[in-house]
């Protein structure tokens, strides 16, 4: 047999065309993708992050899926449209399902946006842990001193002790001063953090 070299009314070169379309769209497809991960990728602040820099870098991968999502990916469409017979068009498939990926994430990203234009620094507490703030905790279970820094979940890091503000650990310390001991429920058990010492976002920045 000869496979798809076989089909009648031109079928077989409808389907290599998918074919070579799938590997072209594939590549369109990668670019973006790349684009805005260079965007999320070692993007660390050395001090720490802070809502506007985080800001800064949703607004940017924002602006470059608009793009795809107005211009990019309306272009490839058409393109793909006018070679026909959409039915076995791998091109056109990929565009559409590329498409509806770009908006969920347009929306994510929007109501990220949202939620961070309502951090106040005015209503971060001076004395307490909060928002931007380095820690040195005692870790009972471990007998051990930990620093963690406490920043928004696009910069969380645990390795580098950048702990999300919305993590177990981070909503333990939240509130606490110096001297408290925030208690940890994890999966391995409960963990309890002396709060040892304290830099919080308003020290940082004097």
């Amino acid at each position: 047999t000869s496979g798809n070299l076989d089909l009648p009314g031109g079928q077989s070169r409808n389907r290599q065309r998918g074919i070579f379309a799938s590997a072209s769209y594939n590549h369109v497809f990668t670019s973006a993708r790349c684009r805005v991960f260079h965007l999320r990728a070692g993007q660390h602040h050395p001090e720490g992050p802070m809502p506007e820099q985080v800001k800064k870098r949703l607004e940017e991968e924002i602006k470059q899926l608009e793009y795809e999502l107005t211009t990019e990916l309306p272009a490839e469409i058409k393109k793909a449209v006018a070679l026909g017979d959409l039915s076995e068009n791998a091109e056109y498939h990929m565009a559409k399902q590329r498409q509806v990926f770009v908006n969920a994430r347009l929306g994510q990203l929007k109501k990220r946006m949202g939620e961070l234009a309502m951090v106040n620094l005015v209503n971060i507490p001076h004395d307490k842990v909060g928002f931007g703030a380095s820690v040195t905790v005692f870790d009972t279970s471990k007998d051990e001193e930990i620093q963690y820094k406490l920043v928004t979940s696009e910069e969380s890091d645990v390795v580098k002790g950048l702990i999300s503000t919305t993590s177990p650990i981070g909503r333990a310390l939240l509130g606490k001063k110096v001297g408290e001991v925030a208690t940890v429920i994890t999966p391995n058990g409960k963990r309890e953090l002396e709060i040892l010492k304290l830099v919080t976002i308003h020290d940082a920045s004097e």
